[in-house]
């Protein structure tokens, strides 16, 4: 048995690039309470042979898991109270894990805890302040894009962006790990749901900032690839972690949803490939292993309601604003 409170699990998967500034900002952490662990999922840019030579506890998975598969592996291998997952392009800043560990200890009924996530290379502006979640089956990061003086108070979110998050190891035992048929993308969203029906919190730390480069593995912020992989995903999110009654209410507006998302990616090109994705998770819903319903939940599901239209309303409002501050430059 480890010693140490938190696990740092890192998947890479060909980020030989990002992993010496990430784990030098890991060595100059100011609480020392944590251990690494990288996990390669087939890498083929020397990152291998890299890890190996310093010596950098890891594993070496034989093919690419996706991001579910490798945090999985690391959360198997890990036997501490804590575990936190943080993306390869990151540098963290030295409160970091200090901060995320306070934060989750606070309380039992807290699983997840989102950091600050900075743009690595425009400090002035935010990448994300933990995750919503929507009515119309969106999911969206709290703040990107705006400035990141505007995020400085810790609360309650959705979920936790599993690109640099802290969470409670022992409730993965009650709930599952991640969902290795969303391979990545919307996995985070998932367990975090998951958690919220059996009564859990994720709460958002301003105080636990890191810089994050963005899509350093995918490469781009829209392509094929994850477009159709991020359509195919939220058909099963919704699907597994709605009851049926409460699927039903929502059905218009989902539908209302995919149509508005068509019509955006149709107009940046990327309409087909998000049919295909939506098309796909509505032919491999058997993959799925649904939650099951409890009625001892039910005031979980009804907070999780009042959850999702909340967020739909602050969408619509930070979308609004956007569209102001566009207007007027």
């Amino acid at each position: 048995m480890s010693d140490k409170k938190v696990t740092v699990i890192i998947p890479n998967y060909n980020g030989l690039v990002f992993l010496g500034p990430c784990l030098l900002a890991l060595e100059n952490q100011l609480c020392h309470d944590f251990q690494v662990l990288v996990v390669d999922n087939g890498s083929t840019d020397g990152s291998v042979e890299w890890l190996k030579k310093r010596n950098i506890p890891s594993l070496f998975l034989d093919r690419n898991t996706g991001f579910s598969g490798a945090v999985n592996a690391g959360i198997r291998a890990s036997d501490t109270p804590y575990v936190l997952l943080l993306n390869n392009d990151t540098e963290a800043a030295p409160l970091f894990v200090g901060e995320l560990l306070k934060a989750v200890s606070r309380s039992e009924k807290i699983f997840a805890v989102s950091s600050k996530m900075v743009q690595m290379y425009h400090k002035e502006l935010m990448d994300d302040a933990g995750d919503m979640y929507s009515v119309l089956g969106w999911a969206y990061q709290r703040g990107v894009g705006r400035s990141s003086h505007k995020y400085n108070r810790p609360m309650e979110i959705f979920s936790a962006c599993a690109g640099a998050a802290i969470y409670r190891r022992e409730v993965f035992d009650e709930i599952g790990l991640f969902d290795e048929t969303h391979f990545a993308y919307l996995e985070d969203i998932d367990v975090c749901y998951r958690a919220k029906i059996r009564g859990y919190h994720n709460r958002y730390c301003p105080t636990a900032i890191v810089y994050h480069v963005g899509s350093g593995t995918s490469g781009s912020k829209y392509n094929s690839f994850k477009v159709r992989l991020a359509a195919r995903n939220n058909v099963y999110l919704n699907y597994k972690n709605m009851p049926l009654l409460q699927f039903l209410f929502n059905s218009p507006f989902i539908l209302a949803g995919i149509g508005l998302k068509y019509g955006f990616f149709r107009r940046i090109g990327f309409g087909k490939d998000y049919l295909a994705g939506v098309w796909e998770g509505l032919k491999t819903l058997y993959k799925c292993r649904r939650v099951p319903y409890n009625p001892d939940y039910l005031a979980n599901y009804l907070s999780i309601q009042w959850e999702l239209t909340a967020g739909t309303v602050i969408y619509a409002y930070e979308f609004l604003m956007r569209q102001i501050k566009k207007a007027r430059r």
